[in-house]
């Protein structure tokens, strides 16, 4: 399984990947720190899954995930993010995110959120 995490915090990138490895060990994990250089991973090599932070310089993660379903790309996509505003995870929904997971968060939260959209 191939997981890109997108976020512009290298330390919180380092605290998705242990938390999503400790889900799936098997897991391929690589990073990016916006939503631009997320794009361009997207086209060098597919992920599995997206999961991305919302707020980012250059592109944020909602942007990101626009950007995506409009390219066509229908790849499951969370958001790990700090926004917990209810209008904006409707926004992420309807925009193609499968879910949010609100930091801080718990190894349980990741796995079940996960699970929500990778068996």
């Amino acid at each position: 399984m191939d997981i890109l995490i997108v976020d512009d915090s290298k330390a919180m990138r380092a605290i998705v990947m242990r938390a999503v490895k400790g889900v799936f060990a098997d897991a391929t994990c690589r990073e990016a720190s916006n939503g631009l250089e997320a794009l361009a991973a997207v086209k060098q090599a597919l992920p599995d899954l997206v999961l991305t932070d919302w707020n980012m310089p250059e592109m944020s993660g909602f942007e990101l995930i626009q950007a995506l379903r409009s390219e066509g790309h229908t790849l499951k996509i969370g958001m790990v993010t700090s926004e917990s505003n209810p209008e904006l995870k409707d926004q992420a929904l309807k925009a193609g995110a499968g879910f949010l997971l609100h930091k801080p968060f718990t190894p349980e939260a990741v796995r079940d959120a996960l699970k929500t959209v990778i068996p």
